[in-house]
């Protein structure tokens, strides 16, 4: 069981933080130091033990003879929910440098205050084991929630009772880290053997005073619902008054609400009654002794249904504080304490009673099997919390990938030629295509929009694709946020000015994206080709004209007026040839579809397009296709007109890496391959040094203008900053 052996002694730090959780840690702190071959002790204290109205408890810490490592001043004085909050935050503050310092292996923290949460939080952060002493337990107010937060951040467990002890397993504990070894305390309780307890009783309650004829009060704030608690402590300090007994009234702790708790104390002259002693603090070895031959004791602390009833003294137990705790039937519930009559009927009741003697929270022997429990401690296991989840059934309507598969997107193209819609899934699958002719006036064009749309929402259900909304790729410049289209390019007529997102929104009741089909293009890339996880690329469409999108760390560029990206338009040569945006020397000029056309028809004009092994029927139009064949077939000025083209789309490259410095650069587009090396080339002669490193691929995408408006959607659907 002794893993940690003998040449490593496990550095256990035990913080402490009030009178109640060090009656609990004392036993074990104990006998942690008995064992020094094994262990090294560090103690550290905060929280209530250093503050004068609550007895300045850390004293008797040291009349125990520990040495404390550190004092910490962590309480907000205010005693209501901020100061409490406020407490936690300065005790995380001040935590980290002390356990830097102390570097323990592992740390002890205690049950369910707000100051043990902060333990908690700053071991786990900083990655120091913790075991947690009485988690599983199940009481009332804020606690519980605190207890539960404790048990989640904790690597093992201490737990007192079998319940407990189920209740971690339910929580998905591992159960091999969770020891039952019952309550610390009553390993000191069950061994209190004190003869001369007379003498104890007539210091802290007079010289008169009998066995069994006096009462015990402590009772705390709830703190959900303070005003109630506060009306309830009232209550009872008018009961005992009736009740006429000699009773010894602890203040109450640190919690919100005290403060107003002290008041009525003071109110009600519970200090100077002849019938009350009030006390900040009680050590517990009298006390123990003090609650033992006690007539009653009242109030809602823990300590009245756990530790009490190992000597069968009776207890009232007030209010909700401790509702769900395993008790003795010493115990009277009053969890409606609302009226004196109630409360001093039931110490009528209860006092003077002797019940037998209870063991549910421990048999005394609990700090032996702690003690064995750390040894068994292995610190070369894993540092990470394993939780032991029940089994779940498979159900594949809740399966992540069958939720993703049936997501889909609405995704329009409007080309020079062609009008595309299709359904496109959230992996990218084209599931449905539908493409018709491009109409040449606006009226024709949107209706024929509309039309498709319609279609295709309407067989996307017979798909099993929900469409989560529509995305449209568009030649020209394009206001994403208002969904308009600008200014066309000269290949789409009657296409400026044009609010697209409203009249389709309006007609398919699903929300709309537009976006320029170079911006489209840079964002299929992003989302399912080469720019995937890529920080900063450029994607150069090579088609008909000349576009792309930039994409700078993860995100789409725009630019102030929505003209960024017309890379096409970068000019190469200041007396090129003329371009259709009516400047001269753009790179569009050069090398788009169209600029390679004009430059084959001309050599067709001069009969000196076609070489051995090309044909042409006579009402064909000439292409660039007829231009790339001629090249590859040897002919000398169509190789050159497509070297030039080249070198034009390399030059505009090394502009954009000396602008942008991306990572890659993806060429996409029919023209992409024939031009791939060429801008390689041009790169290796032209560009810095710095720059040269870029990698230049051309896109697998098979249709990047449908997949860059499907991730219009699907990006901003899924939660994608776009």
């Amino acid at each position: 069981m002794e893993k940690n052996g003998s040449n490593h002694k496990l550095r256990v730090c035990v913080a402490t933080c009030n009178r109640a959780d060090y009656s609990k840690l004392a036993p074990i702190m104990f006998g942690i130091k008995a064992e020094p071959q094994f262990f090294e002790l560090d103690v550290v204290v905060l929280g209530s033990h250093l503050i004068d109205d609550y007895g300045n408890t850390y004293r008797m810490i040291e009349q125990d003879d520990f040495d404390i490592h550190t004092r910490l001043h962590t309480i907000v004085r205010g005693e209501d929910e901020a100061a409490m909050v406020e407490s936690v935050g300065l005790a995380l503050v001040k935590l980290p440098d002390v356990l830097n310092r102390l570097k323990p292996d592992i740390m002890i923290v205690h049950g369910d205050r707000f100051d043990a949460l902060a333990l908690a939080t700053s071991a786990a952060l900083m990655n120091i084991r913790i075991l947690h002493i009485e988690g599983g337990e199940v009481s009332g107010t804020i606690d519980d929630s605190i207890r539960h937060a404790i048990t989640k951040l904790a690597h093992y467990h201490v737990c007192c009772t079998r319940s407990a002890e189920q209740h971690l397993i339910a929580m998905c504990e591992d159960h091999d880290r969770i020891l039952l070894a019952g309550c610390p305390s009553y390993d000191k309780l069950l061994s209190a053997k004190n003869k001369d307890y007379m003498s104890i009783i007539r210091i802290w309650l007079g010289e008169d005073v009998k066995s069994r004829d006096y009462i015990v009060a402590l009772q705390h704030p709830v703190t959900t619902d303070i005003k109630h608690s506060i009306k309830m402590f009232e209550l009872t300090l008018d009961a005992l008054i009736s009740f006429n007994k000699r009773t010894l009234v602890l203040f109450p702790n640190v919690d919100a609400g005290s403060k107003e708790m002290v008041r009525v104390m003071r109110k009600k002259g519970i200090e100077h009654h002849p019938n009350f002693r009030a006390v900040k603090h009680v050590p517990f070895d009298q006390f123990i002794q003090l609650v033992a031959h006690a007539g009653c004791m009242i109030g809602n602390s823990s300590c009245g249904v756990r530790e009490v009833g190992a000597f069968g003294t009776p207890v009232i137990n007030l209010g909700t504080r401790q509702t769900g705790r395993e008790t003795g039937e010493n115990v009277l519930h009053v969890r409606d304490a609302d009226t004196q009559d109630k409360i001093l009927h039931a110490l009528q009741l209860q006092f003077g009673k002797q019940y037998p003697c209870s063991k549910i929270y421990g048999d005394g022997n609990a700090v032996p099997r702690i003690l064995k429990f750390l040894k068994s401690i292995d610190l070369e296991e894993p540092l990470q919390k394993k939780f032991c989840f029940p089994p779940v059934k498979d159900n594949i309507s809740q399966d992540i990938d069958h939720i993703l598969e049936t997501q889909s997107a609405l995704a329009v193209d409007l080309g020079g030629t062609n009008l595309r819609v299709a359904i496109v899934s959230m992996k990218g699958e084209i599931v449905k295509k539908y493409t018709q002719l491009n109409p040449k006036t606006y009226e024709d064009r949107l209706e024929l929009i509309l039309k498709m749309c319609v279609e295709a929402a309407s067989e996307a259900v017979n798909l099993n694709c929900r469409i989560l909304g529509v995305g449209i790729s568009t030649g020209g410049r394009v206001n994403p946020r208002e969904g308009i289209v600008l200014h066309s390019t000269k290949l789409i007529q009657e296409w400026s000015c044009v609010d697209l997102r409203t009249p389709i929104s309006d007609a398919l009741h699903l929300p709309v994206w537009v976006d320029n089909d170079g911006n489209c293009a840079a964002l299929a890339e992003r989302k399912f080709g080469h720019g995937k996880g890529v920080e900063n690329f450029v994607t150069l469409i090579t088609g008909t004209g000349i576009g792309g999108g930039i994409i700078h760390q993860h995100e789409l560029i725009h630019g102030s007026s929505f003209c960024a990206a017309e890379l096409g338009h970068i000019v190469v040569s200041l007396d090129g040839p003329e371009c259709l945006c009516g400047s001269q020397g753009c790179i569009e000029a050069y090398a788009s579809g169209i600029a390679l056309q004009r430059e084959a028809k001309k050599l067709h004009d001069e009969d000196l397009l076609l070489v051995e092994g090309m044909s042409m029927k006579k009402e064909e139009v000439v292409s660039a296709a007829h231009l790339i064949q001629a090249a590859k077939l040897g002919n000398a000025k169509a190789d050159s007109i497509l070297r030039t083209a080249g070198t034009a789309l390399g030059l505009g490259v090394v502009n954009i890496l000396h602008t942008m410095n991306p990572s890659l650069v993806i060429l996409s587009g029919i023209l992409a391959s024939h031009y791939v090396n060429a801008v390689k080339d041009v790169i290796q002669r032209q560009a810095l040094s710095s720059a040269k490193t870029v990698d230049v691929v051309v896109s697998n995408l098979a249709d990047p203008a449908l997949l860059g408006a499907a991730s219009l959607v699907l990006d901003y659907t899924t939660r994608r900053t776009y």
